[in-house]
């Protein structure tokens, strides 16, 4: 993305943007973020997305992967992945600013469908989230993208086209194949993302590999191997951070106490349930909420 392109975003963003965080817009599946100081790590589950960055930096972690991209870069989430973010680079003067653009699965299918693309013939499976350079031809996309926002009754009919444009685009970029697999039918990450699909639906459940295997149509072994390679955790661990983002968001908003919380979320013992807690965010439930209010009060 020239540096014309990435100032008019950043415009246009200002412009449409004006609370702390996710803004939706007029156009479907399209939204703003917007932050204008640093942060703690936060917790959340990424949706299948592109997001492109106008201004600042973020750091993304998978497990142990570490992702960061800045202006001129974007961030490829292929599958729903929970993950820890933090945005390292954002003030009130230069806040943080990012166009993130929802993946249209059944338009990328279609897209695939008239391309030679090499990920149709490539069996190996890849992590699910990537970052890359946006280029020219991306960037020009995402420009057009945004200005409809100033032409409100084109959006119905010009969004559409101009999202599988940028699809396009990004299917043409460097790891077009993480995009690629996802869309792909009969594909490992398409198999492994119907599991996903049934753990975050049942997350509270007890769900046997088994039963996650049979849903993909794998062995179990290699389901637990390619589920690893998508995601990089195991479906359990999968399974157990999404437990407990809902937990901290559940002791947030509503005020619960541990104990309701976790067997809220399915876990049967409050201990195990603190436990996994604290290592996950750092701190024992109480001690971490208490630390995030104090927080925001000073926000």
């Amino acid at each position: 993305m020239n540096e014309s392109n990435r100032t008019e975003l950043l415009e246009i963003i200002d412009q449409n943007s004006k609370l702390e965080g996710v803004n939706e817009t007029a156009i479907p599946g399209v939204a703003f973020f917007r932050a204008t100081n640093t942060e703690t790590s936060l917790p959340g589950v990424y949706n299948p997305s592109l997001c492109f960055v106008a201004q600042g930096k973020k750091q993304v972690m998978l497990d142990k992967d570490v992702y960061t991209y800045g202006p001129g870069e974007f961030l490829i989430v292929s599958v729903d992945l929970p993950v820890m973010g933090r945005v390292t680079h954002a003030s009130k003067e230069k806040p943080y600013f990012i166009i993130k653009v929802d993946i249209d699965l059944p338009v990328l299918s279609e897209l695939l469908l008239h391309t030679n693309h090499p990920a149709l013939n490539k069996g190996t499976t890849k992590r699910g989230i990537f970052t890359g350079k946006t280029s020219e031809e991306m960037g020009e996309s995402v420009i057009r993208l945004a200005r409809l926002l100033s032409t409100p009754n084109d959006i119905p009919i010009l969004a559409q086209q101009m999202k599988r444009e940028i699809y396009y685009r990004a299917l043409l970029s460097d790891h077009g194949d993480i995009i690629a697999q996802t869309a792909l039918r009969g594909s490992h990450m398409q198999r492994i993302a119907s599991a996903i699909e049934k753990i975050k639906t049942n997350f509270r459940q007890t769900l046997s590999i088994d039963e996650l295997a049979n849903i993909t149509g794998m062995s179990a072994s290699s389901f637990h191997a390619h589920f690893k390679s998508v995601t990089a955790m195991s479906p359990l661990q999968y399974q157990k951070s999404l437990r407990l983002m809902e937990a901290r968001n559940l002791m947030i908003v509503n005020e619960q106490d541990a104990a309701t919380t976790a067997y809220q979320v399915g876990y049967e013992s409050t201990a195990q349930f603190s436990r996994e807690y604290a290592r996950m965010f750092g701190n024992p439930p109480i001690r971490d909420i208490s630390a995030l209010k104090a927080a925001m009060k000073e926000m």
